[in-house]
């Protein structure tokens, strides 16, 4: 197997809001919240017009995106045999990832990840774990792990407990180990446990700039480029409107955004741009050659509704 997914197993539920609802729901704008308790979620959920449901996760995102190139990829995910779970699992199987986890009746549901998208495309997410979030160490398959090329993590699933003794036994039998910082809201929680991890145990980090800024505490860009050059490993960041940039072996490469673009939804850009960025990888692409696979695949997704094409 190419590679492995691992994260937490998500039903994406995609609404449209004005900003007074960020606001007066006191959100932050473009972030990601969690929410502890299902009837807060249910409440927060209630008087919205959905406009889409689909298989989610950000990991299972970019896995996706890898299939539909072509390659051959698998996930670990944890999900509830309930409606949602059922739906999840055939969203995967439909778009050919083996899917490594077997459901059964769990005391918490399915995910649920509340996507929504402001007039101005912007996303905001407010994410009931469920179950997903119980991921342990039985969940982990290090047979699975050891014959695959490469796992990709994201920052997502961590958390103190069950999901760092899952997290931390994946990267340990694993070949290579590439992760999305996924998050502001996950740096800050994080930050100490996310450093040790860029130094020291990931291959490749997909960040963005105000992730990787807030981990290393920049006051310009310029102190992430000697940062990405000092660590010796592969950092990843995308920028937005100025494109996205590699720091690898004490060089660095940029790539410009596509120009012209008509945006309507910005989920999924980032999970879709680690796709093509590690198809790429995989294929033993030259580094601007990734970055341009990536740009590609997160310029399509941001044209349409939803995380996946």
């Amino acid at each position: 197997m190419k590679i492995l997914g691992i994260g937490n197993a998500i039903v994406d539920v995609v609404v449209k809001v004005d900003e007074s609802f960020i606001s007066e729901n006191n959100l932050s704008k473009g972030n990601m919240k969690l929410i502890f308790d299902e009837n807060e979620f249910k409440k927060l959920i209630s008087n919205l017009k959905i406009e889409r449901t689909i298989s989610g996760g950000s990991v299972a995102n970019s896995i996706v995106g890898l299939s539909q190139l072509g390659n051959m990829v698998g996930f670990i995910g944890k999900i509830s045999d309930d409606k949602l779970g059922i739906e999840y699992e055939n969203g995967l199987k439909k778009e050919n990832v083996t899917y490594f986890y077997k459901k059964k009746r769990e005391t918490l549901p399915t995910g649920t990840c509340l996507i929504l998208i402001t007039p101005d495309s912007e996303r905001t997410m407010c994410t009931f774990l469920g179950t997903a979030g119980k991921i342990n160490e039985n969940d982990i398959d290090e047979k699975v792990i050891s014959q695959s090329e490469m796992i990709f993590l994201e920052g997502y699933l961590w958390d103190e407990g069950d999901p760092k003794k899952a997290f931390d036994k994946a990267i340990n039998c694993a070949n290579k180990v590439a992760m999305s910082l996924s998050d502001k809201f996950c740096v800050d929680r994080h930050k100490k446990d996310f450093l040790d991890l860029v130094r020291n145990k990931l291959d490749i980090t997909f960040a963005n700039e105000e992730e990787i800024s807030s981990l290393i505490d920049a006051k310009k860009f310029e102190d992430v480029i000697t940062f990405g050059k000092e660590i010796g490993k592969q950092l990843i960041i995308t920028r937005g409107e100025k494109g996205a940039v590699s720091i690898f072996d004490n060089k660095v490469t940029t790539s410009k955004v596509k120009e012209n673009l008509k945006i309507v939804d910005l989920t999924g850009a980032g999970d879709l741009f680690a796709a093509g960025f590690l198809d790429g990888y995989l294929k033993k692409l030259s580094q601007e050659e990734c970055l341009k696979k990536g740009t590609e695949m997160a310029s399509k997704v941001i044209q349409q509704i939803g995380a996946r094409l």
